[in-house]
């Protein structure tokens, strides 16, 4: 999805330097740059690095090739602020909406310790592993839901369509008809009749419905469900454990503090209830007793992965443990998905196949019964 810039001015700038930074990047608010801008950003960057390129003479001339207005515009600015004596990090702070808080403090903590490009490697390896993970969600619904729209539509079609053409018909034999049929009749007079009045009240449903889903309370109540109902709580535990764990493990792995991890992890996931969990361990942290004892108190944390951040933390090897965690539950969650989309298709069908059976029987058996009826 595209992602809109919306620059945010940092908090150790002079008011000088701030009106000189705003008017240097105002133009980029009707700016847009994607999520493969970016991943092609980092990738010529870290070429650049590994030929041995300096990083302002690499950003000064992948400006000059680069023709897309948003992007060329991003990298004046990053030009620009490095050549004023910033750090590459500082550069990227600026637009916390195209880059995220990890990759900011990955990158800072590389600046200092002279490995950009091995980090800019593992940065590009996460967001292809998150890509893969949220392109296999999609495509573990998006069948499913097709088969749902186009179950509604036949429905609609035959209701609008085909019914209205024994409406006549069945009203000679009103008394006779099978409750199914009667049903039917009234829903297709409605849909016929009062058309503009259903798809009113159907809109303001929806907006309804979204508006909730956008409040705080439905925002709660949505969370909670993702952790708590089944099958539905085993995708996103996993998604969710996979993000977080493989952020931790990247960012301890290469210096940055824990109490910044943990703040980059609470970014990353999309949940309430998981951010209350890890602002959870950023206390047990403070108050000396480390991550484990934090995860130890989630529920829906499997108890394999407790055991094994505890003995992570025990050896000094949690970085290579929670690399490994992550990848365990990123292959099972896969699988969990592919099975999950193979039961589901069969079951839509079945359910479609149903429906549209009850309907085409409602409309054809008072038929049959009238035709012997007849003879």
């Amino acid at each position: 999805m595209p992602i809109e810039i919306k620059p945010q001015t940092p908090a150790n700038l002079d008011k000088q330097q701030e009106n000189a930074w705003k008017k240097n990047i105002s133009f980029f608010n009707s700016k847009k740059i994607s999520f493969k801008d970016r991943i092609f950003l980092f990738q010529q960057i870290q070429l650049l690095l590994q030929t041995g390129t300096p990083l302002y003479a690499g950003l000064s001339a992948l400006r000059k090739q680069i023709e897309k207005p948003a992007v060329k515009e991003l990298l004046t600015d990053l030009v620009s602020t490095i050549d004023e004596g910033k750090s590459f990090s500082f550069a990227l702070s600026k637009y916390p909406n195209i880059f995220t808080s990890t990759q900011i403090n990955l990158i800072s903590a590389s600046e200092e310790g002279g490995f950009m490009a091995e980090v800019l490697q593992q940065i590009l390896d996460m967001e292809e592993r998150r890509e893969k993970l949220r392109n296999t969600l999609i495509s573990a619904v998006s069948y499913p839901c097709f088969l749902a729209f186009f179950s509604l539509a036949v429905v609609v079609f035959i209701l609008t369509v085909v019914f209205p053409k024994f409406a006549a018909l069945f009203a000679k034999i009103h008394d006779t008809l099978p409750i199914t049929t009667k049903s039917l009749m009234w829903l297709s007079e409605s849909l016929t009749n009062h058309w503009m009045m259903i798809l009113g009240a159907v809109a303001g449903i929806l907006l309804l419905i979204s508006r909730w889903f956008a409040s705080e309370v439905g925002k709660i109540v949505v969370d909670k469900f993702k952790l708590s109902f089944p099958v539905i709580k085993t995708v996103f535990t996993q998604v969710y454990l996979v993000q977080s764990l493989r952020v931790m493990s990247l960012s301890l792995g290469n210096g940055v503090s824990v109490m910044d991890t943990l703040a980059d992890c609470k970014n990353t996931v999309q949940n309430k209830l998981y951010q209350n969990f890890l602002h959870d361990v950023e206390l047990k942290v403070q108050e000396g007793s480390g991550m484990s004892s934090g995860f130890a108190q989630a529920e829906f944390v499997p108890p394999l992965v407790k055991q094994m951040i505890t003995t992570g933390e025990e050896t000094g090897n949690l970085p290579i443990v929670m690399e490994k965690i992550a990848n365990h539950y990123e292959a099972e969650l896969l699988k969990y998905l592919q099975t999950l989309s193979k039961l589901a298709e069969p079951i839509m069908l079945l359910l479609m196949g149903g429906l549209v059976g009850i309907i085409v029987s409602s409309l054809i058996l008072p038929i049959f019964s009238l035709s012997r009826a007849v003879h």
